[in-house]
C-alpha cells in the first residue's frame, strides 16, 4: 500500500508490518496483566515493533524506560511479598 492509500489512523504500516497487528499481539501478551504490568508490557512492544518504521533510536529508548519501569515495579513486589 502507498502512503497516500495508506490509514494512518486503523492500520497504520508501522503496526500491520509482516501481516500481523501490533495490538492483536500486544493482546494476546498481555492476557493475565494488570495495571502498570500490562501497560509497560503492552508499551515495550509496541515501541519494539514500530522502531525500524517510525520512532528510530528514541522508540527503543522508550522501550528500554517502561521494561525498566516493569522490572522495578516487578522487584518492588517481591519486596512487599516478604
Amino acid at each position: 500500500m502507498d502512503k497516500v492509500n495508506q490509514d494512518e489512523v486503523n492500520h497504520p504500516a508501522h503496526y500491520t508490518a509482516g501481516g500481523v497487528e501490533c495490538i492483536d499481539a500486544i493482546a494476546a501478551a498481555t492476557v493475565g496483566l494488570d495495571g502498570i504490568e500490562a501497560v509497560c508490557t503492552a508499551n515495550v512492544i509496541k515501541y519494539l515493533w514500530r522502531w525500524k518504521m517510525k520512532g528510530g533510536l528514541t522508540d527503543l529508548e522508550k522501550a528500554k524506560w517502561y521494561l525498566e519501569k516493569l522490572i522495578k515495579e516487578i522487584i518492588k513486589g517481591k519486596k512487599s511479598e516478604r
